[in-house]
């Protein structure tokens, strides 16, 4: 995927809002084969109506970030902080690899703490039978000691490559669509809520 043709920096009026919500689109499988660029391409069609929103996608396939997490952060892991640090709002694309989440995105996250902090998270995920749920619900712990609030609607692909046709749409676009809409809505009113709360009273963790 290329990072810079699917960024969008959008400032408009949204239900009283001035700037648009700074959203942080992570692709979190950097396998080869991986099917996340026909799920992450879906979802950034699905946005592309949203006024409210300004997508900036960081893919962990073109960002590599170090394995480990051992010495001084080099200038991949910088660029990453602070495009984390700029999010209002994020949301993950992930896999379920054995009932988990993916190395490379527990990478991600552990190179960064306060850039997450105060801000909410929704998923977007995919896998077998259980449609990636269960790295969902790994990632929730996970986000919660960051001090990051994570959204309750998710939206979810079961057997996920039978579920889209040869050119990338759902089969049955209705339900992830209005899965889609639900969850980009409850994080907008997070993502505002909280991103003017800070403005008032910073967080303190």
């Amino acid at each position: 995927m290329n990072t810079h043709d699917t960024q969008r920096s959008v400032r408009e009026s949204h239900e009283g809002d001035t700037e648009a919500l700074r959203l942080a689109v992570i692709v979190a499988s950097t396998r080869e084969g991986r099917f996340a660029p026909t799920v992450a391409a879906w979802f950034l069609r699905q946005t592309a109506h949203r006024h409210d929103l300004a997508v900036d996608v960081i893919d962990l396939a073109e960002a590599r970030l170090p394995e480990g997490l051992s010495g001084r952060p080099g200038p991949e892991v910088s660029e990453v902080a602070g495009r984390i640090d700029a999010a209002d709002a994020f949301v993950v694309i992930t896999p379920e690899y054995n009932h988990s989440y993916p190395a490379s995105l527990k990478t991600a996250i552990d190179w960064h703490y306060a850039e997450w902090r105060a801000k909410p998270v929704g998923f977007v995920s995919y896998g077998g039978l259980s449609g990636g749920l269960r790295a969902v619900e790994h990632l929730r712990q996970v986000y919660a000691e960051l001090h990051a609030v994570t959204v309750r609607d998710t939206v979810s692909f079961h057997g996920a490559r039978s579920c889209f046709d040869a050119s990338g749409e759902p089969l049955d676009p209705a339900g992830p669509e209005a899965a889609v809409k639900t969850m980009l809505d409850q994080l907008a009113w997070w993502g505002r809520t909280l991103r003017d709360g800070k403005t008032v009273r910073p967080y303190a963790a």
